[in-house]
């Protein structure tokens, strides 16, 4: 999707108000198209479990930002629905805050989302021993992306991760303050609260703190249904991990009984699925590019040279 569709929609949807915008992790491109065919409205390209599952990195702020990039925009460029990025602490001081922005733009990212951990120490959520940055550090950061953001296209989605909830040095009280800081004074388009326990202090972070809002429930024992969040006031669903467990659950359980039972295991698995959009024919992942490939050669070669068609005419 061209960057400045990818905002406009993003803006669109994180405040439309009548039902809940669902945030997941596209694990690759090609799986980013089959969860465009079901549906999906938006993306996140997080640093775990997107950047991760390319680099067989873990979240301890040792993938590259352009290492980041790259991945996001090979995602946004595959798919019609709005992408975002983890920019983790901003990967560096202002400048490399700017930087990120200019790149995501560039790349036809949606928006990012940065946290307010010290660039020392990151790590992922829920980890033992979080901690925070001060918080004229964390406002700086916020302010710069907003700055660029609004040089290059105001458009484009700057998200606040409030981790201060969950930090040895933060606490709940101070996570309040702290957003409405982002929001107020660092101008940020989006808050994120990570570590509410309970609905009251869902709902305490959400009178907090104007305009789009979401929480992580990581930390609270039942998670809210789409239904509890709207009655919070919360419109924006955060649930970007399902759908790497899916994945892994599917692809363990075939790889297992493949190992035990060789080809009918995938035979069963068709018969098993048949009436999947996937395994009947009628839907497929990807294509396109193939079917331009052989309309420019057929535009630019000869005929002499197009004679390949006839004779490999390829797999019906």
């Amino acid at each position: 999707m061209p960057y400045q569709e990818a905002t406009a929609k993003l803006q669109e949807l994180m405040r439309r108000r009548d039902r809940v915008l669902s945030v997941m992790h596209p694990p690759s491109a090609a799986l980013a198209r089959v969860m465009e065919a079901a549906g999906a409205e938006a993306g996140f390209v997080g640093t775990s479990g997107v950047v991760g599952s390319y680099t067989g990195l873990e979240d301890v702020g040792t993938a590259t930002l352009s290492e980041c990039i790259l991945i996001a925009g090979w995602i946004a460029r595959a798919v019609s629905f709005p992408v975002i990025l983890d920019g983790d602490t901003g990967h560096g001081g202002v400048m490399a805050v700017r930087r990120m922005v200019e790149d995501c733009i560039k790349e036809g990212v949606a928006g990012v989302r940065i946290d307010d951990q010290p660039i020392e120490g990151k790590r992922g959520t829920g980890t033992a021993g979080m901690e925070v940055e001060s918080l004229e550090v964390v406002l700086a950061r916020y302010q710069a992306a907003v700055e660029r953001k609004r040089e290059l296209d105001p458009n484009f989605v700057v998200i606040a991760q409030c981790y201060t909830g969950e930090a040895a040095n933060g606490g709940y009280a101070e996570a309040l303050d702290r957003m409405k800081a982002y929001k107020e004074i660092g101008g940020v388009d989006w808050v994120q609260f990570t570590a509410p326990r309970d609905v009251d202090e869902a709902r305490g972070a959400r009178e907090a703190v104007e305009g789009p809002f979401s929480i992580m429930q990581g930390f609270m024992n039942t998670p809210l249904t789409n239904d509890e969040l709207l009655d919070l006031g919360i419109n924006i669903a955060w649930v970007p991990q399902p759908t790497h467990l899916v994945t892994y659950v599917a692809l363990y359980d075939y790889v297992k009984d493949f190992m035990d039972r060789g080809s009918i295991a995938y035979q069963d698995f068709r018969e098993a699925h048949k009436d999947n959009p996937y395994v009947s024919g009628q839907l497929k992942i990807g294509g396109a590019e193939v079917a331009k490939q052989r309309e420019l050669e057929e535009k630019y070669f000869s005929a002499e040279a197009l004679e390949k068609y006839q004779r490999s005419a390829g797999r019906k």
